[in-house]
């Protein structure tokens, strides 16, 4: 479970990266100013949920047995990057407008990662 996570997290954040620098070198002349910013919020958003998937991942090598609190949190947490931020860089490339509505999913799979890992900590 470690090692998902953690080879997960390693390729979320590396594509973060790379799609940050897509945005801003190959992207900025052909997008709106409206559609690069919500290109970036799902680039900085994925980074962010990289490195709590990796943390999911470093707490899951202290534990003896993984919790389903931190099995849930770091599934959410790549659940959450797929729609949240998925949703987020279709929308600016392609401008369909009805991926917004899926937007806030990711979200709450985000919110259920975070509250999942604390109640994971709180427990150890």
């Amino acid at each position: 479970m470690a090692q998902l996570f953690m080879v997960t997290a390693s390729i979320l954040a590396g594509l973060s990266v790379a799609a940050g620098a897509f945005a801003s070198h190959a992207l900025k002349p052909q997008l709106s100013e409206r559609a690069m910013e919500i290109f970036e919020t799902g680039a900085r958003y994925q980074m962010y949920h990289a490195l709590a998937l990796l943390f999911v991942g470093l707490t899951v090598t202290q534990t003896e047995i993984p919790s389903i609190w931190l099995r849930v949190a770091g599934f959410a947490f790549i659940a959450g990057v797929l729609i949240f931020s998925g949703s987020l860089y279709t929308l600016s490339l392609s401008d369909i407008k009805w991926l917004g509505a899926i937007t806030p999913i990711g979200g709450a799979a985000f919110l259920l990662g975070w509250g999942c890992l604390a109640v994971a900590t709180w427990k150890m």
